[in-house]
């Protein structure tokens, strides 16, 4: 691992690139036609498909279209701004045909998930540029960090989970039988029937007794 750390890549010709950079700075701005004239209009080039049109007819005085005669250096055509020449690659087994000191890979976009990950492995033992990969060792491993600490909690709930099952079982149980306790309490503590005072009511004298005291 170590040595493949400190194993440079290999860095392209910049000849082909300066020589792109001469050309184009020669090359006018191709502009849509009578986008100066109107806000509505972009200035990304349109092709113009009008029988009086003046661009397409080429008469001087009026901006130039793209020809022929504007295309690039053949040494820079088909090259991408890095340097490299660009290769699809659909498996692991196209990536060794590859030159690692001009070319560079991307992947193509049919490609799955797993098969994905054998070509970046493959890419990174021979020490190939990929275009359309732009994760990083270290995002690499605090993913893998993440999804190990994800899983570790994972099993921790489930453990947790398991945990509450086997718990309310028992409960149930010394429910149960506390109840079965105070029933069986229960004939025992039976409160006796409170006796019912009986109120005195005040007799009216009968009038023999009135008499007597007369």
């Amino acid at each position: 691992m170590t040595a493949e750390k400190t194993e440079k890549r290999p860095s392209p010709s910049r000849k082909e690139l300066k020589a792109r950079a001469r050309a184009k700075n020669k090359k006018p701005n191709f502009v849509r036609a009578e986008s100066w004239k109107y806000d509505r209009f972009s200035l990304s080039w349109r092709k113009p498909r009008g029988l009086d049109n003046k661009i397409r007819r080429k008469i001087k005085g009026w901006p130039a279209g793209p020809s022929m005669g504007y295309k690039g250096p053949k040494i820079a055509r088909g090259l991408h701004p890095s340097g490299y020449r660009e290769v699809v690659v659909h498996n692991a087994q196209e990536v060794a045909a590859v030159d690692p000191n001009t070319q560079a890979i991307r992947i193509a976009h049919t490609v799955g998930k797993r098969k994905r990950a054998t070509i970046i492995e493959e890419a990174n033992k021979l020490n190939i540029k990929l275009l359309n990969f732009k994760a990083l060792p270290e995002t690499e491993k605090k993913e893998e960090a993440e999804e190990e600490k994800s899983e570790e909690k994972l099993k921790e709930q489930a453990e947790v989970e398991k945990a509450f099952e086997e718990e309310p079982a028992e409960e149930e149980k010394t429910e149960e039988a506390e109840d079965e306790e105070k029933e069986e309490e229960k004939p025992s503590k039976q409160k006796k029937p409170k006796k019912v005072k009986q109120k005195k009511t005040k007799t009216e004298p009968s009038l023999e007794e009135g008499e007597e005291e007369q």
